[in-house]
């Protein structure tokens, strides 16, 4: 079976759509960057299935941050998804974790900040207090919110052969409504609350839709690729060091005998010596480095 892959499909004989969004690799990039805890390997999964899918709703190129942020153990945990489903995401924890998955134990009293960032336009940001226990349902509260439009989520994260596994299925009103919608909305929500675990880990999209809808016509569309990507690289990181400067740069390097500039969404560590620093400021075009000899 094909991993890491979006399904968008649509119910031909009601005014409802779905997703359906199966994570594989993508998401053991992201655990893998950090030593991450269970329970937020499991958040992040969370995140993950929730931000792709939110992605696919777009209507424009651009990215969305999906990010949870609050005063318990969890002081922020975010994703961050684009146009073309290339995700990355971390999380920033802090003391003992609670053994219960429960948002509210996780995160405290927080809020949910979803910020849309259009390449041409108007940046928009919603922000959703935790007043569900899961982050579904969060997000469910969100889109009567700003969309008014009836939604509802599964999110599953696991274990499958050792691996960590993440999945998630939406069905979602459109917005011309029938006298009949509330009731067409309701059949396919109760169709769909009987997917399990292991279904959505493991089958392809197609028996998916086969077995929860058998009864219904659905039109599946062309899959679309997820995977992760991070924006990091060396040349992020030297233009990092000029704006820092090259006295206070070498003063690192003679303190700590390098410079290692970590990327905690990735894990990838790039390395600067005296040399490289001493480089980096004498080949920048117009840089007065040498003035400071």
């Amino acid at each position: 079976m094909t991993q890491d892959q979006l399904h968008r499909y649509l119910f031909e004989e009601y005014e409802v759509r779905g997703e359906l969004v199966q994570l594989d690799q993508t998401y053991r990039h992201i655990v893998d960057a950090q030593s991450y805890p269970l329970q937020i390997q499991r958040l992040l999964g969370e995140l993950l299935v929730a931000t792709s899918m939110l992605t696919a709703t777009l209507k424009f190129e651009g990215s969305i941050t999906v990010q949870l942020q609050g005063d318990g153990p969890v002081k922020m945990a975010v994703i961050n998804g684009d146009h073309n489903q290339q995700l990355r995401g971390v999380a920033r924890f802090e003391g003992e974790l609670p053994a219960s998955n429960a948002l509210k134990d996780l995160v405290g009293n927080g809020q949910l900040v979803i910020t849309i960032t259009p390449d041409q336009g108007e940046r928009y940001q919603g922000i959703i207090a935790l007043a569900a226990d899961t982050l579904s349902g969060c997000l469910e509260a969100y889109f009567a919110q700003s969309e008014q439009l009836p939604t509802r989520l599964w999110i599953r994260t696991g274990m499958v052969e050792g691996q960590p596994k993440a999945a998630g299925i939406m069905v979602q009103a459109l917005p011309a409504q029938s006298e009949d919608h509330e009731a067409d909305f309701d059949h396919l929500v109760q169709l769909t609350e009987t997917i399990k675990d292991e279904e959505l880990f493991t089958l392809p999209a197609e028996e998916i839709l086969y077995r929860l809808y058998n009864q219904d016509q659905v039109r599946l569309f062309d899959p679309q690729s997820v995977e992760f990507r991070c924006t990091c690289s060396r040349e992020r990181c030297q233009n990092a060091l000029l704006q820092v400067g090259r006295e206070e740069s070498l003063a690192i390097v003679q303190e700590q005998g390098q410079i290692d500039m970590h990327c905690d969404y990735c894990g990838n560590h790039y390395i600067f010596d005296g040399i490289d620093v001493e480089t980096l400021f004498n080949v920048v075009p117009g840089n007065d480095a040498n003035k400071l000899h």
